[in-house]
């Protein structure tokens, strides 16, 4: 509640600027979190090595299908696209979603906390797949 608090408390010191400004300051926590809840196991560079898959470009990417990865064949085979829904639900209980995966992970409840961590996953995701829905 104390993040929330204080990004309510920045943007109102942004004055008129304060949806861009928003927006940025929900990225920068996004990353941060990204970084406390995440990053341990997955870059977000395909450069960076990482015991899980690269997130760049995650969002309306097909599940499992990052080229030299090894994922579990629940994974390979589930037919999802990683939509904003779908990461959303895997951030809250990825083993309940996908029974079967191999990521080990503690779920992130928090609708806040997922909104940032996706703010953040979406502003690393360079290409255009609009026309695929939540």
């Amino acid at each position: 509640m104390r993040l929330l608090t204080s990004l309510a408390t920045l943007c109102l010191l942004a004055g008129p600027a304060a949806a861009d400004s928003f927006e940025t300051i929900k990225i920068n926590a996004g990353q941060a979190l990204f970084d406390n809840e995440c990053r341990r196991c997955h870059a977000v560079d395909a450069q960076d090595a990482s015991y899980g898959p690269p997130l760049e470009n995650i969002l309306y990417r097909a599940a499992g299908s990052y080229a030299d990865y090894d994922y579990s064949i629940a994974l390979e085979a589930s037919g999802i696209v990683w939509t904003p829904a779908a990461l959303r639900a895997w951030m809250a209980d990825n083993a309940g979603f996908m029974p079967g995966t191999k990521m080990r992970h503690v779920g992130i409840q928090d609708r806040t906390v997922q909104d940032f961590i996706l703010a953040y996953l979406t502003s690393i995701s360079q290409q255009d797949n609009s026309q695929i829905s939540d």
